[in-house]
């Protein structure tokens, strides 16, 4: 049978720093937690880091920011740091609107054409315009392009 009591000859004082008779092992179980803690903190620290251009770019245009976050995609998983750099930069830059200016202009050719609104989207199910049921003036101006 063991007994747990200590030699007669040892020191009646043992250091926090050896494992108790019982086994526990103050220092292993402190390492242990400062690990576990360092381990998620560095995570945290690497995803708020690689997730910066996405949120830089999230103040500006949806294209751009769609942009940026596909490069922050692939640069976490191709692990190229070179999509990240450019995800940045692209963040960094203030991409002026070009289409504000062509939905103005697209209106107004619309207006003076004499279409509803929306009416020259070629884009759409609608039938082309000549076909379709438009004011008089569009019939007019078609017609007019049809006899030329």
């Amino acid at each position: 049978m063991m007994s747990t009591s200590p030699h007669p000859e040892a020191s009646h004082h043992v250091p926090f720093y050896l494992p108790g008779a019982d086994g526990s092992d103050p220092i292993m179980v402190g390492a242990g937690i400062f690990l576990t803690v360092a381990v998620l903190a560095f995570g945290l620290l690497f995803l708020r880091l690689h997730t910066l251009p996405e949120r830089m770019a999230h103040r500006g245009h949806k294209l751009q920011f769609e942009i940026v976050a596909v490069l922050g995609l692939l640069a976490l998983f191709t692990h190229m740091h070179i999509f990240w750099v450019a995800g940045l930069l692209l963040a960094l830059i203030d991409l002026p609107d070009f289409t504000g200016p062509m939905r103005r202009i697209a209106g107004s050719s619309e207006r003076l054409a004499g279409l509803p609104p929306g009416g020259g989207d070629v884009t759409s199910d609608l039938p082309p315009v000549h076909e379709r049921q438009t004011g008089n003036r569009a019939r007019h101006l078609v017609d007019e392009r049809l006899d030329a």
